[in-house]
């Protein structure tokens, strides 16, 4: 892990509300759940291994930016694990620690910036997730990657889509991470599931934003929007396979 105190600093970043008190409506409309029996490792691996294009929610990435985290994003790269549990597939995400600079106490898929070092965002993806999680890469397949994602906070987001082997054994770094959980992948693909939120800004604007709360975590922003992407992708590719 590369040591932050090397880089220069920019200004702290965060809402300026409060995300899960905000209104909000059920962002289903006209949008039906992937059937659960469509997401199977198989079927999943055939529907993302193919390359884009790849479909974008129309919400899409913030245009928003917090103040000081104007111009050109910070590259980083997220790994999305989709772990193949007997039960069905299910997600893996981090509750990242309160102390953190960036994106304190927000749940996050594992990831981090893109090094200098790194031979690509792939390679950024698997080294942040092992480093983060202690998520073993010979447990990983990756798939692809979807396009990135521009955050409120100045950071442009590689998704790398992978499948997961079970049978690892994690070892989260305490620093960044509090909790390490997973989701089934048949929760996140059903938009039922899925909040659309409603925030004023300071400045007179509105933020609307994604949500997908699961017992007790509130999946948010980020994070939720790349799910949101990844829903209309698994949906779109599997359509299909009905």
């Amino acid at each position: 892990m590369s040591d932050p105190t090397t880089r220069p600093r920019r200004p702290p970043a965060g809402p300026s509300f409060d995300p899960a008190a905000q209104p909000w409506q059920t962002a289903d409309a006209e949008l039906a759940p992937v059937p659960p029996a469509l997401l199977a490792p198989d079927l999943l691996r055939k529907a993302l291994s193919q390359p884009g294009p790849w479909p974008q929610d129309a919400l899409g990435s913030t245009e928003h930016r917090h103040p000081g985290r104007e111009g050109a994003p910070v590259l980083a790269a997220v790994l999305i694990p989709l772990v193949m549990r007997e039960a069905g597939v299910s997600v893996m995400l981090t509750q990242r620690t309160a102390h953190l600079y960036d994106h304190a106490g927000q749940v996050s898929f594992p990831g981090g910036r893109i090094e200098t070092f790194d031979a690509s965002p792939v390679a950024a993806a698997l080294r942040e997730a092992e480093e983060e999680t202690g998520l073993p890469i010979d447990h990983v397949e990756v798939l692809g990657s979807m396009q990135n994602y521009l955050t409120a906070t100045g950071f442009s987001i590689t998704p790398v889509l992978s499948l997961v082997r079970p049978g690892f054994t994690l070892a989260p770094d305490s620093f960044e991470v509090a909790e390490v959980f997973e989701v089934p992948l048949s929760f996140l693909m059903n938009p039922a599931n899925h909040r659309l939120y409603r925030a004023p800004l300071p400045d007179g604007r509105e933020r609307q934003y994604y949500a997908m709360p699961w017992q007790g975590h509130f999946i948010w922003g980020a994070t939720a929007g790349m799910l949101r992407n990844l829903y209309h992708l698994v949906r779109q590719r599997l359509a299909s396979e009905r």
